[in-house]
């Protein structure tokens, strides 16, 4: 017997702590790093409530982690200082990266159904100026 392909997936991503009125909020599904470029699967919309959903469907079924930050300058990245640290709202899935550098494995879940909801939380790595 041949196996049946998977079937895809979706999921919702709840997003808060928007600072509403600033830029746009990104959000990103990453597989196997938390690097720009495993982060492909994404969308993004305006700041304009404390918190705001994102939904993405046909997604193949595996383990990923998701990203998001709020772009308050408008550059469309992550504003970082001279140090690597993030001077706009940032976070990530299962809250991995709140007290430190993060990683693929604390902030990864895996997908393997339709009706997935998660929550990401921004929060600053340094007050806002």
């Amino acid at each position: 017997m041949l196996a049946a392909p998977a079937a895809a997936a979706s999921l919702s991503v709840e997003v808060d702590g928007v600072e509403p009125g600033a830029g746009r909020v990104f959000v990103a599904l990453c597989t196997g790093s938390l690097a720009e470029e495993s982060c492909r699967i994404g969308q993004s919309g305006p700041a304009v409530a404390q918190s705001l959903r994102f939904g993405f469907s046909d997604v193949p079924p595996g383990t990923y982690a998701v990203a998001a930050f709020q772009d308050v300058d408008g550059d469309g990245r992550l504003g970082r200082t001279g140090l690597g640290l993030p001077t706009e709202p940032y976070g990530f899935s299962n809250g991995a990266g709140r007290r430190g550098r993060p990683d693929f494995s604390a902030a990864a879940f895996r997908l393997a159904e339709p009706g997935t909801a998660l929550r990401v939380r921004l929060t600053r790595a340094l007050p806002a100026r």
